[in-house]
């Protein structure tokens, strides 16, 4: 798979300070998408949340009574080789990990970091959590409030070591889905690794056994599946497996 790398021109200093760390200059004039007419309004999006929206802002939180159903649309078990889906290379890997309860599963996390390494689901719950309650806005109309619990980003991102000129966090899941978000999102405190949902572990059907939630995004940004992490210094839009090559847009912010 050929990766496409677009080069971005920073025209906005700006600070992200999390878990005893700080990052410095992560904002653009425009987000790393192509110059289709279409997606022309990502651009007035994309710069008027990073410029006109505090970095740490919180989506809304609500309260357990709140909680409704939450259908588990456009899901399908990475493992079933009848679905469209289906990956050769990683369908077999997650039937494995399923078939063991996930206690063999581990994550990835490198790139641009100064410790590269794995960590289990028994590692992430040993870490600092995080429980929230938030609206889960789907691209296709429906939406559900769903309590989720799990690591934040920024505590594995921390753990890892981020080096000076990293700028985003790439993510990839068994079906092969590859997606990344900018480093004002990946240290925000609500974007967690969730493994618990509604009180019970992650189910199959919402991305067992660890899914991405990102709040202030549009529901195809929280990756079900996850299997990696990369932190990169550039842009890398995942190619045919990416959200830009499939006809959706890079920057999905609410």
């Amino acid at each position: 798979m050929v990766k496409k790398r677009i080069a971005r021109r920073t025209f906005l200093k700006c600070a992200a300070s999390s878990a005893g760390f700080v990052l410095a200059g992560c904002s653009t004039s425009e987000p790393p998408t192509y110059g289709n007419i279409l997606r022309m309004g990502d651009n007035l999006t994309y710069n008027a949340h990073r410029l006109l929206l505090p970095s740490q802002s919180l989506a809304r939180e609500y309260d357990y009574r709140d909680i409704s159903s939450s259908p588990a649309i456009g899901t399908t078990n990475p493992a079933n080789p009848d679905k469209s889906t289906y990956s050769e290379l990683q369908g077999p890997v997650y039937e494995r990990h399923l078939q063991n309860n996930f206690s063999d599963w581990r994550i990835t996390v490198e790139g641009s970091v100064m410790r590269p390494g794995s960590f289990s689901l028994e590692d992430l719950k040993r870490m600092p959590s995080r429980t929230q309650i938030t609206r889960h806005t789907c691209e296709e109309g429906w939406s559900a409030i769903s309590q989720w619990t799990g690591v934040p980003l920024h505590n594995v991102l921390a753990a890892a070591g981020l080096k000076s000129g990293a700028r985003y966090v790439q993510y990839r899941a068994y079906d092969d889905w590859a997606d990344c978000i900018d480093m004002y999102d990946a240290l925000h405190p609500q974007t967690i690794l969730a493994y618990g949902m509604n009180g019970r572990d992650l189910p199959i059907s919402h991305g067992a056994p660890v899914r991405l939630r990102v709040e202030r995004q549009l529901g195809y940004k929280s990756m079900k599946f996850l299997r990696s992490i990369v932190v990169l210094d550039d842009f890398d839009d995942g190619g045919e497996n990416g959200n830009i090559e499939n006809g959706w847009s890079w920057y999905a912010g609410i």
